[in-house]
């Protein structure tokens, strides 16, 4: 087991540098946030100032993270300065790298010994990174047995836990309410239904809907729910479900209604989209709600299960915390049984709209708000991705195919069975 395992490590490490320098990157909207020792300290105090020892956790410790919103930044913040002023041994600070980055910068992190001490990343990259021994096993440092399944699973290797998860979310349709009562239409349940709604709600100023499409996991994680609603699976790109919903991708662009220009979107960038006036549907996530209300308080939305094909499907997303092994793993330790405190860890999930892993704080969290209570329903209909070391290069494969056809450089049908190739080739069918 030992061996396959490291073979594994070896592979994907080769996998991912291959790409090192083929550019993904798309531009961001904030600059990098370090420290914010200005910033509000409205977050749970936690625990006491202590004094120093030398048997306690001690210096400085690094997380790297790749939230784009600036609200999420400084919520990240909020919660490193109250923990840097409950005690005096410990420094942490934050590092902003690029959703786009992230993965290469963890994989030459590896290769040069120029890691951080704790990362905040994508859960369907975990298990990748786990396999190749960049991070800690911390599975006697938490106890996880109130945590749902799906977030721990992503967390775990051999029935090893490699990390914790920060938070979860999902996905559901976005729409402006004046924009669809202005055009006489209701809001859309299925696809035929959102093709032709969009094409109502389309104007020489407004694109009836969008999504991210990047090519990269980000994009990935918003076209799954078309392959998931058909009734196909993750790795069946070239079945009649996955050609099906290729195909939708196609009618969506070809009627004028989906933007050619969502490949270089953003979830925050189809969000600034939507709130601008420029897109009267989007598929977004829970996460947006917060930086909704307080840039557009007045703007009149509203969310609704993503239209389906045969069964309603939504993508199961968030992110988990990582403890780097050979890095101040104990004091990273330390800050991060603060952070998963339930006060602290309330905080987060109010802040950046996130529904808390952990069901006895997520018990109640959302009563009497009906947009994130949604969300919540949503959460039954949520499938995750992955979670498998090979998940990044079967996610590079899929997100390939659907920009192919967005852009016109294939056929659904050929970019269903170029991607088919790849993901058979890497589960070595």
């Amino acid at each position: 087991m030992k061996n396959y395992r490291w073979l594994i490590a070896v592979l994907v490490l080769a996998t991912m540098l291959i790409g090192l320098f083929t550019g993904c990157g798309a531009k961001e909207e904030q600059t990098p946030v370090t420290e914010s020792p200005e910033v509000s300290t409205q977050a749970p105090t936690g625990s006491d100032k202590s004094e120093g020892g030398s048997d306690l956790p001690s210096g400085n410790v690094t997380i790297w993270y790749y939230w784009e919103t600036e609200g999420h930044q400084k919520a990240l913040n909020t919660l490193i300065q109250r923990f840097n002023d409950s005690q005096d041994r410990i420094t942490v600070q934050a590092k902003y790298v690029p959703f786009a980055d992230m993965k290469k910068q963890l994989s030459i992190g590896a290769s040069a010994g120029e890691l951080p001490d704790l990362v905040i990343l994508d859960n369907p990259d975990h298990a990748a990174f786990a396999a190749m021994g960049i991070f800690a096993d911390i599975t006697d440092e938490f106890d996880v047995s109130t945590y749902y399944p799906g977030p721990i699973n992503s967390c775990t290797l051999d029935g090893r836990l490699y990390g914790v998860p920060f938070g979860s979310n999902c996905l559901l349709l976005f729409y402006n309410v004046d924009m669809l009562e202005a055009a006489g239409q209701k809001v859309p349940t299925t696809w035929d239904e959102l093709l032709e709604v969009a094409k109502a709600l389309t104007t020489d100023k407004v694109y009836g809907f969008a999504h991210c499409a990047l090519q990269n996991e980000e994009g990935t994680f918003n076209f799954l729910p078309y392959i998931w609603s058909t009734g196909a699976t993750s790795y069946e790109i070239n079945s009649e479900g996955g050609i099906k919903a290729l195909n939708m991708m196609k009618k969506l662009v070809d009627s004028g209604v989906f933007p050619k220009e969502a490949i270089n979107w953003t979830q925050g960038d189809t969000m600034h989209q939507f709130i601008s006036g420029n897109l009267a549907m989007m598929i977004n996530g829970t996460w947006q709600v917060p930086t909704m209300r307080e840039t557009v308080p007045d703007l009149n939305w509203n969310v609704a299960p993503i239209p389906q094909d045969k069964q309603q499907a939504s993508g199961l997303g968030g992110e988990n915390y990582a403890v780097i092994a050979g890095g101040n793993e104990k004091a990273a330790i330390e800050f991060l049984k603060f952070a998963t405190e339930k006060d602290n860890c309330l905080f987060m999930m109010q802040s950046m709209g996130y529904i808390a892993p952990n069901s006895t704080i997520a018990e109640g969290q959302f009563t009497g708000d009906p947009i994130y209570e949604a969300f919540v329903e949503e959460m039954n209909y949520a499938m995750a991705r992955g979670p498998l070391p090979e998940w990044p290069d079967i996610s590079d494969a899929i997100s390939l195919a659907f920009n192919e056809v967005i852009t016109g450089a294939a056929t659904p049908e050929d970019a269903a069975a170029k991607a088919q190739a790849t993901i058979d080739e890497i589960l070595g069918k």
